[in-house]
């Protein structure tokens, strides 16, 4: 794992330290795991949904529209007014998924290229 940033390191090194603040969601299916997303505690009114992942054997069934929202209704519910959310410039499919949940591009909060920012009003 040492390829990976330091910011991602901590995130697989100790995933308690690094989102024990925060709240991670799960779906199942039949008892397995099938999905994730992580939904950071509030700063300032803004919440961040990091790390959305579906499984492929759980794709196409709008598992990560459901994750999405469930993570809208979450950082609402931690008293967040924002969400805010970053994908790479090639992941045009998951930037399609998330401008129809209502996400729209604004300007760039982090350095790295490619990298494109959204935020939600919730």
């Amino acid at each position: 794992m040492s390829e990976l940033p330091d910011r991602y390191r901590a995130e697989v090194d100790d995933p308690v330290a690094a989102f024990g603040k925060d709240t991670v969601l799960l779906a199942w299916k039949d008892g397995t795991p099938v999905g994730c997303l992580a939904v950071t505690s509030p700063e300032l009114g803004r919440s961040e949904l990091k790390r959305l992942y579906v499984f492929p054997v759980a794709r196409g069934v709008g598992l990560a529209s459901e994750l999405v929202e469930c993570g809208v209704a979450e950082a609402s519910r931690m008293g967040a007014s924002v969400v805010g959310l970053s994908v790479w410039s090639w992941r045009k499919a998951a930037i399609g998924l998330y401008e129809r949940l209502g996400f729209k591009v604004v300007p760039s909060w982090d350095d790295r290229p490619d990298l494109v920012c959204l935020e939600r009003p919730i």
